[in-house]
């Protein structure tokens, strides 16, 4: 991503309404031109902005507090760490990094912030909220560790059992080191940043309240009072989940994984403002745009479809997940003090966990040390793409759906699983198999989120009202959370993985999930036992040039 240094602006420009932000006297003598924001057309001025030629949103530019905070080692760091952790070994082009993402929703937050400035004035916006929001936007992901959420999502769950970790937590706890650590505190007050309270509120909008054991009824935010409680729904919106931070990964991961993104978020902040509810205010959005939100959502889903959770990214993850595992208590990272820190372990200490990023990947993969043996191996089969081989997925019914406490027990009840009609000459084990769940919903479990969204009418815009899922269309989705259950055999011998696809059919009709999509093919002898599975119409297996009777009368009318 190039970067430029955007010169001191011309004497005598005038500081309009909606100027993107507050910076230092321009020294005297300089020069220069103008510079402007490519979504607001505002003038930026003073020296040390640095405008950025990004791929997705064009020339951004940044404030020279956000610069300063760029150029140092801990959010370099984040140019090391993959945004899509091991998809990119299954798409080309998803070779893109945390650090460019972050620059786009600390981008994508002053837009926001700036746009309801400039439609709002009685809302009171300053330029130290705008200042604090684009920080926070900035810095919403220096937690995350290598191969980003698979290290929060897979390895440090088996790596720290029981331990409640996650990466908004480290994201908060690097961020205090990144600015005490590069003596930053002086530059944010020359800004005109009050240290103590926009530290936390910005802190507050990376990772929730401060003090969880605040009532609910009561204020939970220290950062800003309730009069601007719309600020805390920019970066992280833990209300509905429309943020700044999905309208940044929807557009960029879509670009570079080449599919297709049908959202449009330039055209949302057009249509969005601020109105009051029950003495609080919220972000809001204009009626009409309710078909766009389900739209959002649903790019969403198709994205984890199609490439967050694709089956084989999945399992190259889970593979780097058992490396890391067998790797973990031979590698030492030197933090604070010189004390020594694993790879499960340095998040504990801000100082060693700056230099944990996906070079360890490289690392294991390219060291001669006999105790890594194990670990080696697993990556060297990845890079030879002898993978574990993928039996089948399945689904529950929702009142079968398989809690986290029974996980562990899953690969064992399968390995238990051996079919009752012509078994195989096989016998596996629980060793054999891995059982990957994923719990696949809209953002927010089973609730369906647009029912949290508040809407404002072109005849009242500044009374919020909801818009129920009826009212929208009959052709949205009834259910918005889903779970799928994928099958892996570890050894790669075709007649054990043809034996244990077998295996996998009979579990599936033993707990009554749905059948297998080639389960007709690869267990054709097992399949006919399960009624549900065989009990089809003979319409349902007509091809699309082959209409039903009722269907060919209606076409000759």
């Amino acid at each position: 991503m190039k970067a430029e240094r955007a010169g001191a602006v011309l004497p005598g420009v005038e500081k309009g309404p909606g100027r993107p932000y507050s910076s230092p006297t321009v020294p005297k003598g300089a020069t220069g031109k103008l510079v402007r924001d490519s979504l607001s057309g505002n003038v930026v001025v003073g020296p040390g902005v640095m405008v950025f030629n990004d791929p997705v949103h064009g020339h951004i530019e940044m404030h020279p507090l956000l610069v300063r905070i760029i150029d140092t080692p801990q959010f370099q760091r984040l140019r090391y760490i993959k945004q899509l952790g091991g998809t990119y070994f299954v798409f080309p082009g998803a070779s893109h990094n945390r650090f460019e993402h972050s620059l786009g929703v600390g981008y994508l937050a002053g837009c926001l912030v700036r746009a309801l400035k400039e439609r709002q004035p009685e809302l009171d916006i300053t330029q130290r909220d705008i200042l604090c929001v684009e920080i926070a936007g900035l810095c919403h992901d220096l937690g995350h560790g290598p191969f980003s959420h698979m290290f929060d999502g897979r390895f440090i769950p088996l790596a720290r059992e029981g331990l409640k970790w996650k990466h908004e937590t480290a994201s908060v706890e690097m961020f205090e080191h990144l600015i005490t650590s590069n003596r930053l505190e002086e530059v944010m007050k020359s800004y005109g940043l009050v240290l103590e309270e926009d530290m936390t509120f910005i802190k507050e909008q990376i990772g929730g309240p401060i003090d969880e054991n605040i009532s609910e009824k009561s204020w939970p935010y220290r950062g800003r009072q309730k009069e601007k409680s719309f600020l805390y729904e920019i970066v992280a919106n833990k209300k509905n989940g429309i943020d700044v931070d999905k309208w940044d990964y929807f557009a960029r991961d879509c670009h570079h994984l080449g599919i297709q993104n049908n959202f449009d978020y330039r055209r949302l902040i057009k249509f969005t403002r601020v109105c009051e509810v029950e003495n609080q205010k919220h972000i809001c959005a204009r009626d009409k745009e309710v078909g766009n939100l389900y739209d959002m959502f649903h790019t969403r889903n198709c994205l984890h479809r199609r490439a967050y959770q694709h089956k084989i990214g999945n399992i190259i993850e889970i593979m780097i997940t058992e490396a890391f595992q067998k790797a973990d208590r031979f590698f030492e990272i030197e933090g604070s003090k010189g004390k020594l820190y694993r790879i499960s372990t340095a998040m504990e200490d801000m100082e060693a966990y700056t230099k944990l990023t996906d070079n360890i990947y490289l690392e294991i993969l390219h060291s001669s040390r006999p105790e890594l043996n194990e670990a080696r191996e697993i990556l060297r089969k990845i890079e030879r793409r002898e993978l574990y081989k993928f039996l089948g997925e399945t689904q529950p019914e929702k009142v079968n759906e398989i809690p986290k406490d029974e996980y562990d027990g899953l690969a064992d009840d399968i390995a238990n699983s051996k079919p009752e009609k012509n078994p195989p000459n096989v016998d596996l084990k629980a060793e054999d198999f891995v059982v990957d769940v994923i719990n696949m919903d809209y953002g927010m479990k089973d609730q369906n989120p647009i029912d949290n969204v508040l809407f404002y009418c072109k005849a009242d815009p500044s009374k919020a009202v909801k818009i129920s899922k009826e009212q929208v269309s009959r052709l949205l989705p009834r259910t918005f959370a889903e779970q799928v259950i994928r099958v892996y055999c570890k050894n790669l011998d075709p007649n054990i993985v043809s034996a244990a696809k077998q295996y996998f059919v009979q579990w599936c009709i033993k707990r009554d999930f749905t059948k297998p999509q080639d389960g007709d093919v690869i267990a054709p002898h097992l399949t006919p036992m399960k009624e549900s599975w065989n009990n089809k119409s003979g319409d349902e297996f007509k091809t699309a040039s082959e209409p039903s009777c009722k269907q060919r009368l209606s076409f000759n009318k």
